[in-house]
């Protein structure tokens, strides 16, 4: 119940207008969040690789309501990716298709991802599509395909918690495709998806399986403890030739980075998908009153 009025509570004007405008709110918030600008995001970027540790950066804004808005999205990612490139920093990109029109023209977010990839390749950096809300899912992957004929630096995000996600993993696997596995975080009916997290935590279990058996470039993406010492074991299994790539305990670790304005309808649902994250936003607030 608590996190499916989270998941809403990320939907409303009203409350993001209460939150963003709140300075106590928004310290609370940076732990999830690297900043509203690039430069700020680029000194989180330069103290992760400090510690041996890559990162994925996320220009937070989805659902653009115009082709403008679209472009002004793959603008910043190419801006990204360049200077990503320029300052030598160990991170790659993630993007949302609705941040590049897919709302608008599933056409016209292909067209922008295209960009993204190309300017991607060119340097030698992969960009990961990221998966948003279930009825988003088919289009994404339609389009992560039709990327993936011009270009081979391109991957994306697959939630566990959907049913179909098991066939889409079967898809991506056999299409060579890069994919990075999460439980989700979307606020989602029963009829598409696991409503209990024990269901959704099987789910990706098995799905954490076939991704490291079949997949070219598995990428695990959990904060859940139980996950991480089952990935060991499967990497163990399945990947024997990883563990010539150590960091710290043998695996190499990318570090999810989102920065942006648009911070709020993430960070509600970062609050959304552990109790852990709310009891610190809350007790935070309670202590700078």
């Amino acid at each position: 119940m608590l996190k499916a009025t989270l998941l809403k509570a990320a939907g409303s004007a009203f409350l993001q207008r209460q939150v963003t405008s709140n300075p106590i709110a928004r310290r609370v918030a940076d732990r999830f969040i690297a900043g509203n600008t690039f430069d700020e995001a680029e000194h989180a970027i330069r103290a992760l690789n400090a510690g041996g540790m890559s990162v994925a950066l996320d220009y937070l804004g989805e659902n653009t309501e115009s082709e403008a808005q679209a472009r002004e999205s793959t603008a910043a990612y190419l801006a990204a990716i360049d200077r990503i490139q320029d300052r030598a920093m160990d991170a790659n990109i993630s993007v949302k298709l609705t941040a590049m029109g897919l709302d608008i023209r599933q056409d016209l977010a292909l067209e922008e991802a295209s960009k993204v990839a190309a300017r991607g390749k060119e340097v030698g950096a992969m960009v990961g599509v990221d998966m948003e809300a279930a009825v988003y899912a088919g289009r994404t992957l339609d389009i992560v395909e039709d990327l993936k004929r011009d270009y081979d630096n391109v991957g994306v995000c697959i939630q566990s918690y959907l049913y179909r996600s098991r066939d889409d993993l079967d898809r991506m696997n056999r299409l060579g495709i890069p994919v990075r596995l999460v439980k989700g975080a979307y606020q989602e009916s029963p009829e598409v998806a696991y409503p209990e997290k024990a269901s959704v935590d099987h789910a990706y279990g098995r799905m954490l399986d076939d991704l490291l058996a079949l997949n070219p470039y598995p990428m695990v993406a959990t904060h859940d403890p139980a996950m991480v010492r089952l990935t060991k074991t499967l990497v163990a299994r399945h990947r024997r030739d990883l563990q010539q790539q150590l960091v710290a305990e043998g695996y190499r670790l990318r570090v999810y980075l989102p920065y942006g304005t648009q911070w709020y309808p993430y960070f509600m649902r970062r609050l959304a998908e552990r109790p852990a994250n709310l009891y610190f936003f809350l007790s935070n607030l309670a202590r700078a009153r």
